[in-house]
């Protein structure tokens, strides 16, 4: 049975083409919905774009018939669902308590095509915000969040896993420093999961669980190759565990353009990209310049209520970068950072350091960069895609953020830009991802973690 989809202002201003993922089910956009939507369109951001690309779609569907009756989405189906714009004159349908807004208007349409389609359609309102879907489900009309933006995983890939080998098979890896993939004879618990590119393995012997060896995937010989960890640091810096040891691998080799980083506060992302990239730009000469970025998401009030110039605005949102640059540049030592004033200045000046927010990255072509982008799990996937397509030749990019401590409103686990990035760019060769597991800042920030 066809199914009727009312959309949310949230689900269009994420997704203008979500109009047409409903294939032959009938889609209803409110009036209230293409009012909220005009007053997005004079925005300057990616939610603005989105608004006026919105209207034009529904511009071009005006033209081959009368919304309001119905406009066919797919010309070449032959059972092809429609389009409405629905006027919804009935707020005497729902209760004098509710106040006439965008989202009552939507339970009111929701109510009436309910009742006008009983036994022959399903009707579904499909938003972002959690409280519609709680007042739908209060009026008995089924709510849901869009489901084609999220990805379907059993569990997030975390760019390592261990493998136990027999012990002869141990012996030849430690000898040779090289085994085929396809030549692991690996224990049953363990044959779930798939290896990837650039996918670290730990190998445990199966006679000595104590003895490990590491190797790197190499998705193009299909082999993994033994993995020397390093005890060497950079800029002072030095990894203090395993993740961290397997981060500054991939983010110090050329031939990966792009390093995701997940992990919770303290594990140490955002400073060893930072620690990789300085050194990258200023000790190697590989890139022309460092640029560290994130987006301006505030938890409280928004930037237009501090006071001061745009440098003032954005420092409080700039000012944790600050904070691992100047431990960068004072060698690590956190007695001389406290003596030290803010030396990334003269790296500003010199053109090899730009610290700056995400908001006017679209129309720019980045090329030889190393690009930092921090809290990447509070953009969307449309914005993470706008911040990949600016990389120049040579440029390369990483994204740190945790997937479980997000800001914005309509982002979960599942639809964040930097868990779709994650999942999309696992089978890439130029691509590598690390889980960081082990908080690193102080005893009593990863309790916290861990507790609270």
């Amino acid at each position: 049975m066809k199914k009727v989809f009312i959309l949310d202002t949230n689900i269009l201003l994420a997704d203008p083409k979500s109009i047409f993922k409903f294939m032959d089910n009938d889609v209803v956009i409110p009036i209230s919905v293409i009012e909220e939507i005009d007053r997005f369109k004079s925005d300057h951001t990616g939610t603005g774009r989105n608004a006026r690309e919105v209207s034009r779609i529904l511009d071009k569907l005006r033209q081959k018939g009368k919304l309001p009756e119905g406009i066919v989405l797919f010309d070449d189906m032959a059972d092809s669902g429609r389009l409405f714009v629905h006027l919804g004159n009935n707020m005497d349908i729902l209760p004098d308590l509710l106040e006439d807004n965008t989202d009552n208007h939507t339970l009111a349409i929701g109510l009436t095509l309910q009742q006008q389609l009983a036994g022959k359609r399903d009707v579904y309102i499909v938003t972002k915000d959690s409280n519609l879907r709680i007042k739908a489900d209060a009026f008995g009309i089924p709510a849901q969040d869009f489901e084609a933006d999220k990805l379907r995983v059993s569990h997030h890939y975390t760019g390592s896993k261990t493998i136990t080998l027999p012990s002869a098979q141990f012996k030849t890896y430690f000898n040779e420093r090289i085994i085929s993939l396809d030549s692991i004879d690996v224990l049953e618990e363990e044959k779930d999961g798939e290896v990837f590119p650039n996918h670290f393995v730990v190998f445990k012997d199966a006679a000595d669980p104590s003895q490990v060896l590491y190797g790197k995937y190499d998705g193009y010989q299909k082999t993994i190759n033994m993995f020397e960890t390093r005890a060497d640091g950079i800029w002072g810096i030095y990894p203090r565990n395993l993740q961290q040891i397997f981060a500054l691998d991939v983010l110090l080799d050329d031939n990966i353009k792009l390093v995701t980083l997940s992990g919770a506060a303290g594990t140490g992302k955002t400073l060893v990209a930072i620690a990789s990239g300085i050194y990258k730009t200023t000790d190697e000469d590989a890139y022309q310049k460092l640029l560290v970025a994130r987006p301006v998401f505030p938890m409280g009030r928004d930037i237009g209520f501090l006071p001061g110039d745009l440098d003032e605005k954005l420092n409080p949102w700039m000012q944790p970068i600050y904070d691992n640059l100047e431990l960068l540049l004072s060698g690590g030592n956190i007695s001389r950072q406290k003596r030290m004033t803010k030396n990334y200045q003269e790296l500003i000046s010199q053109g090899l350091l730009a610290v700056e927010p995400l908001t006017y990255i679209r129309g720019r072509s980045l090329p030889q960069q190393y690009f930092v982008v921090d809290e990447a799990q509070n953009l969307t996937p449309h914005e993470v895609k706008t911040i990949l397509t600016r990389a120049g030749e040579g440029t390369k990019i990483v994204l740190t953020g945790d997937p479980y401590q997000i800001d914005h409103p309509y982002l979960d686990l599942e639809n964040n830009g930097l868990t779709y990035v994650i999942e999309r760019f696992k089978s890439s060769h130029i691509s590598a991802h690390v889980t960081f597991t082990q908080g690193e800042r102080s005893e009593l920030a990863t309790l916290a973690s861990e507790l609270l």
